[in-house]
């Protein structure tokens, strides 16, 4: 029997220049819309926490949104490039400028560890200015990410433009939606049902340091088994 014809799963498949650094750096840029979604899933299974989760839902509406453009503009990629699809707007463009706007929005407008009852009196939180650098970052390795479409000629400069604009625009709107269902205790109310319970999800990332989770729990219960030792010692 004839064997099977293969073919090649074009997922993480990026032309680049070997010769050239920055095409090379470039190649790794194109990897990191997966590697979000792996961390993505990661922290909605370790955290269970609502925002991650509503930010993961409203990055797969973005993409299904990139999509649908992609196939209404129908516009080439550059001819000097194999790349298979439609290039108007760029899905990595969109992709990152959606996960840093709506990190930003969350960082400095809903995370405010400070003013809640319940926040932590062992651990200082992450202040204002460190949240603010930490949105520059973001910010930063978005842009890298879009240039490196450009760069390696999968895209034209205003395919990714547009993507980052239909990224950017929405992060803004679903931040709105989801500040909105809060306002008017939507947030509590979905949390409250069957499937939210038997998930154990939870709603602490706004009022609760990013890296609080537990910190108050284990502090506790070092100090009894520091307690406990020097009993034993007596």
């Amino acid at each position: 029997m004839d064997e099977p014809s293969l073919t090649s799963l074009s997922l993480t498949h990026v032309h680049y220049n070997p010769g050239d650094p920055l095409s090379y750096v470039s190649a790794y840029l194109a990897l990191v819309p997966q590697a979000l979604v792996i961390t993505y899933v990661a922290l909605i299974w370790s955290t269970r926490e609502a925002e991650i989760l509503l930010m993961f839902a409203g990055q797969m509406a973005c993409e299904g949104l990139n999509w649908i453009l992609k196939r209404l503009i129908q516009e080439e990629r550059p001819t000097q490039m194999l790349g298979k699809g439609y290039g108007m707007p760029s899905s990595h463009a969109q992709f990152v400028a959606y996960f840093s706007t709506f990190l930003i929005l969350f960082m400095l407008l809903r995370h405010d560890p400070h003013s809640h009852p319940s926040a932590s009196t062992t651990h200082v939180p992450i202040p204002y200015w460190q949240r603010v650098l930490l949105s520059g970052a973001a910010l930063v390795c978005a842009a890298a990410v879009a240039q490196s479409r450009i760069y390696l000629n999968y895209h034209k400069p205003r395919q990714v433009y547009v993507g980052v604009a239909a990224g950017a625009a929405c992060a803004v709107a679903w931040f709105v939606v989801i500040g909105m269902a809060r306002r008017h205790g939507l947030i509590d109310w979905l949390l409250d049902l069957p499937p939210a319970r038997w998930a154990r999800l939870r709603d602490l990332v706004v009022h609760e340091d990013l890296v609080d989770a537990g910190w108050e729990r284990w502090e506790r219960r070092r100090q009894k088994r520091a307690t406990n030792s020097s009993k034993k010692i007596r």
